[in-house]
């Protein structure tokens, strides 16, 4: 066993079938399109537009196919994929077909300034999937267009990570409703201006999985679907250079079946079994599932784990080649099929190994469309916590600049843990150890350092290393949870208005986690629900208060305190060009060290975002202002002219945020 350690790696006979016989080897070897049949019914016009997708996503359909499988395989895999995609694009709505020819027309429909995310799980929002559509004004309200609804494909009982052990990609979790409940929610989005995000979880299955149950019950095709040992020689060799990534709870990357009489590779839990992409007919397989959500109208996937789907022997099996290869594939068969459809990587990863996610050298714009800017999240709260800028200006400004085809997605918190990416030699270089600032920041979160007004729950810790990660809503982490007096609150909500200003004034699509928006503290219950009590995570996934909700529109109250400064927020962004996902922040220069200023030139003009980190007045120079052009300009996000003091200078009060653009 085995399959998947290499380009050359073995297969079983679960290969997709031969191509039809108008596919000529000859001819798809030298790089040109197969001949391929639509089935009957598709009109004329739409047959020509079908050909003109082929003809312009082949070679990268082919070249990635050939990187992962081989020359001799390429051509036959590509045939068979350019049929699924026929026969998708032939099934695909009128209306969906319309949204593709939309988004053909505008590929930076991402990027636009007014798009604003929002991340829930359905039925800690609204019960169920009928009842998001009843909330889709109140997400209007909020600015949203982009609704990303936590793990809802038919996961395994019981414990099921979260929902990302899914059973069933075909199926929907009996409670929230039905596939048909999904395809109405996303028609009624589209009608509303939004677009729907739906995780697909790629690296791995639940052991109920269809296919695993097939494998267990001796199937050979099925068991080459996943990565199955005879012994520990192999996974004894794997495991000397893998890490381990719930080392608490899910020790090893290995786990013995007695049906399988095999080790099974399990990275993130025992029930959760690692497909071998080293077979192409697992390829086939999610390709298929993809095609068939995006006929439902999802319009982005989350690509699940996506660096952890090519196992190599002597590596951390994290972010091969191969890894960008398939995904290319799988993104060229979307264009064909269905081009309105996106996707975005999950890759929480070092972020010197963030940027090949949004493709670099020979795939820059072929592969994924969005990837979490995790450093940015990190460093908004380690800013927040030190009350200093120079470590994050560090960090941000050394980031390679990203493809302009390509777009971050940013948020303040998300429905994971914070685990404190602080890179040994960002910290170095600005005279702090990395792994004592690492220290510092999950102890103060947590609400144990002296001073700290946050109450986090520690995530994950290990004793070996003294390494804790973080869990806590926003406003558990800012202070407002504790807050017990006027003064308090104002200031923890300042607090919170300034990282929500630094994350939406740093362009691509800004997402706000459900509750935060309310300013929602911890849930003190969390760990009394079936299967969370292991699991501080679901401290941080409160049900929605929509009786808090009812507030907020009253500025006396916290609720609405929060909810009126995020909605001024994005009713700026969504005014300023110069916000457009393709262009690059960049670092301004550190003239106090409690002030962070970023910069975005746009063709219209620069924009100068000014962040005061820290609850004092500060200062900036005044010859810093003018220098950037800014002098006359007025804060884009109330309208007030700069602070000017009697002094020459700009004086920032606690906690400010400004957004100033020439």
């Amino acid at each position: 066993m085995g399959a998947g350690m290499g380009k050359n790696a073995q297969v079983s006979a679960a290969v997709p079938p031969p191509p039809s016989p108008a596919v000529t080897t000859s001819a798809t070897s030298a790089g040109s399109p197969p001949a391929t049949s639509l089935p009957a019914g598709v009109s004329p016009d739409r047959e020509v537009m079908f050909r003109a997708r082929v003809a312009r996503w082949w070679p990268d359909l082919f070249t990635g196919l050939r990187t992962a499988y081989g020359d001799e395989r390429a051509a036959a895999l590509g045939a068979d994929l350019i049929e699924l995609a026929g026969a998708a694009f032939a099934a695909r709505s009128d209306r969906l077909h319309v949204r593709d020819l939309e988004r053909m027309l505008r590929p930076d429909w991402l990027q636009d300034p007014s798009m604003i995310g929002y991340a829930t799980y359905t039925e800690r929002f609204a019960g169920d999937l009928r009842g998001v559509v009843d909330r889709l004004p109140y997400l209007d309200e909020l600015g949203v267009r982009y609704l990303h609804l936590m793990p809802l494909l038919r996961p395994r009982e019981g414990d099921s990570d979260g929902g990302y052990a899914v059973a069933d990609y075909r199926a929907v979790r009996a409670d929230l409703g039905s596939m048909d409940d999904l395809e109405h929610l996303a028609a009624r989005m589209h009608d509303a201006g939004m677009s729907l995000v739906l995780d697909l979880v790629l690296n791995h299955v639940a052991r109920e999985h269809e296919w695993a149950v097939l494998a267990r019950a001796g199937d050979p095709v099925y068991r080459e679907y996943f990565h199955v040992f005879p012994d520990r020689e192999m996974p004894d060799a794997y495991e000397a250079t893998l890490p381990e990534v719930f080392p608490d709870f899910a020790p090893g990357n290995f786990t013995w079946d007695e049906d399988l009489q095999g080790w099974v590779w399990t990275t993130f839990n025992e029930f959760q079994w690692d497909v071998n992409w080293g077979n192409p007919a697992v390829l086939r397989e999610y390709a298929s599932i993809i095609l068939d959500l995006a006929n439902r109208g999802v319009d982005v996937l989350r690509l699940d784990a996506i660096a952890f789907l090519w196992k190599r022997l002597g590596t951390d099996c994290q972010g091969e080649p191969e890894v960008h290869a398939l995904t290319q594939v799988l993104r060229a068969v979307t264009r064909i099929a269905c081009p309105a459809v996106a996707f975005k990587a999950e890759a929480i990863v070092a972020p010197i190994k963030l940027l090949p996610y949004l493709g670099t050298g020979a795939y820059t714009g072929k592969v994924s469309d969005l990837a979490y800017h995790n450093s940015l999240m990190v460093h908004v709260w380690s800013m927040l916590a030190s009350q200093d800028v120079r470590l994050a200006a560090q960090a941000l400004g050394s980031l390679s600049p990203k493809p302009t085809t390509g777009t971050w997605l940013t948020y303040l918190r998300c429905h994971d843990d914070i685990g404190w990416a602080i890179m040994d030699e960002d910290a170095g270089a600005v005279g702090l150890n990395g792994h004592a600032h690492r220290n510092f920041l999950w102890h103060w979160y947590s609400g144990d350092h002296f001073g700290s007004p946050a109450r986090g729950l520690v995530f994950q810790y290990n004793p070996e290393t003294d390494d804790g990660r973080t869990s806590g809503t926003a406003a558990s982490l800012i202070g407002l949870q504790s807050a017990g007096s006027a003064a308090e609150v104002e200031s923890a909500a300042a607090a919170l208005r300034l990282a929500n200003a630094m994350v939406l004034g740093w362009g691509g699509i800004p997402v706000i986690w459900s509750g935060d928006e309310l300013g929602q503290p911890n849930d003190p219950r969390w760990a009394l629900e079936p299967g969370h009590g292991d699991d501080n995570r679901w401290a941080h996934r409160p049900r929605l208060d929509w009786e808090r909700a009812e507030s907020r529109h009253d500025r006396t109250t916290t609720a609405g305190r929060v909810f009126g400064d995020l909605v001024e927020l994005v009713r700026a962004r969504g005014s300023l060009v110069h916000l457009h996902g393709s262009v690059e922040t960049q670092i301004g220069p550190v003239d106090d060290p409690g002030v962070l200023v970023t910069l975005r030139e746009h063709p219209v003009g620069r924009f100068v975002g000014v962040y005061n980190v820290t609850p004092q007045w500060r200062m900036w120079p005044g010859w810093r202002v003018n220098e950037l052009g800014v002098a006359d300009a007025v804060d884009r996000i109330t309208g007030d002219a700069l602070p000017w003091g009697g002094d020459g200078n700009v004086w920032l009060p606690p906690f400010a945020a400004l957004w100033l653009t020439t």
